[in-house]
């Protein structure tokens, strides 16, 4: 009998990383691939991004809305509450062999719990990483104790995992995702990008996503003017933003960005989404990566694109020596901006290949093959819900 593997996505860049793994599984006749979409890429407000994987020519079995329409810690609690109920129902109704999760989203918890309630296994990707400024580290390790299969991007993430209790023989360094689509994505070529923009890009710019900072008592929008301030003083660049995620505080600082693009519709361009096509095009050509996004973490340094890195919010992940860490300070800001203009730092910035080797196999693959592996049955693999807590040499 065909396997039912159902793959989550809510937002926008979970969906760009999964792209490949769904295009993958979907080549595998032993599977029917469920791909459910729902918080973010159902709102209007946040570019009903849904819209992309359709035009991916990706099937989507299931639209499941959940997104609170209030901005702040209450509405993400409706969200996950709508989130537990809705696909609570969904897979009481849509019986799944496995759920596919990527990342640290606190709707995608309580999508997580739901499936654990219908006793799902759950096969979690990106797990192990510490991002110290915001909920995510808590929801990123929740997550892992309800999975039942592991892939990290890298070995010290893997190593994290196993610390949390879970059997290596479970736990799986396959690499980041985000890298496969540096290595083998289709890009733009420059004045493609432009024209899809319909925007000039200058003669340099930066890329720019700033999200909200969810363990702080400022909701990132005072962060936010600090990036402003120093973008006004930077003006030799041109900027193209995407807008905040859907996290306590993301509205109040898209209204903000929305504000100032108006007033420097010259030398800024914001929307909403870029696809990972546009988005890793748009990489590719900048002077840098600002902001506070994990893909000036991970993919910036594995494409030889430099990075200032705002805040506490990716505080804790491994970082390459192509970042510049610095407070939301618009002086900070500044100064970790021109010494990116230094030969000295230029020359001293290597490609990073911390998120996988150019030897190994692409993420997706080796995922693929694991999956299949444990819901086939191969090798003496086998789902067994009743876990035991492996206990680490101390």
């Amino acid at each position: 009998m065909m396997k039912n593997v159902c793959v989550l996505t809510a937002t926008r860049a979970e969906y760009g990383l999964l792209k490949n793994l769904i295009l993958r599984l979907q080549k595998e006749s032993e599977f029917r691939v469920n791909v459910v979409v729902t918080g973010m890429h159902l709102d209007k407000a946040f570019g009903e991004t849904y819209r992309e994987i359709e035009e991916d020519g990706v099937s989507i079995a299931a639209k499941i809305p959940i997104l609170s329409k209030q901005d702040g810690a209450v509405g993400m609690s409706e969200t996950m509450s709508n989130a537990l109920l809705s696909f609570g129902h969904f897979f009481a109704e849509n019986r799944q062999d496995l759920l596919v999760v990527l990342g640290d989203r606190y709707e995608t918890m309580a999508v997580c719990i739901a499936a654990m309630n219908e006793q799902i296994p759950i096969a979690h990707i990106h797990g192990g990483e510490v991002t110290e400024g915001a909920i995510d580290d808590a929801i990123r390790h929740s997550i892992s104790k309800m999975s039942f299969l592991h892939f990290t991007s890298t070995e010290v993430y893997r190593k994290r995992v196993i610390q949390l209790g879970e059997h290596p023989d479970r736990v799986f360094n396959v690499g980041a995702l985000g890298v496969e689509n540096i290595r083998y994505g289709k890009r733009l070529s420059r004045s493609e990008l432009e024209e899809d923009l319909q925007f000039s890009l200058g003669e340099k710019y930066c890329l720019v996503t700033f999200h909200p900072v969810t363990l702080e008592e400022d909701d990132g929008v005072s962060q936010l003017q600090e990036l402003l301030k120093a973008m006004d003083e930077m003006t030799e660049y041109r900027y193209l933003i995407t807008k905040a995620n859907a996290d306590a505080g993301g509205r109040k600082i898209n209204a903000r960005l929305e504000k100032y693009a108006q007033a420097h519709n010259d030398r800024v361009c914001l929307k909403d989404s870029l696809g990972m096509v546009r988005y890793l095009s748009a990489m590719q050509y900048c002077s840098m990566v600002v902001g506070n996004s994990s893909s000036g973490i991970q993919e910036a340094p594995a494409m030889g694109v430099p990075t200032v890195n705002i805040g506490n919010r990716q505080k804790g992940r491994i970082q390459s020596a192509s970042i510049i860490n610095c407070e939301p300070c618009a002086e900070e800001v500044v100064a970790a901006m021109r010494r990116i203009q230094t030969e000295e730092f230029q020359i001293g910035m290597e490609q990073d290949l911390l998120f996988g080797e150019p030897e190994r196999i692409p993420p997706s693959r080796a995922i693929t093959n694991h999956i299949t592996e444990y819901l086939l049955g191969e090798n003496g693999a086998e789902i067994d819900l009743k876990k035991k807590f492996y206990d680490i040499a101390l």
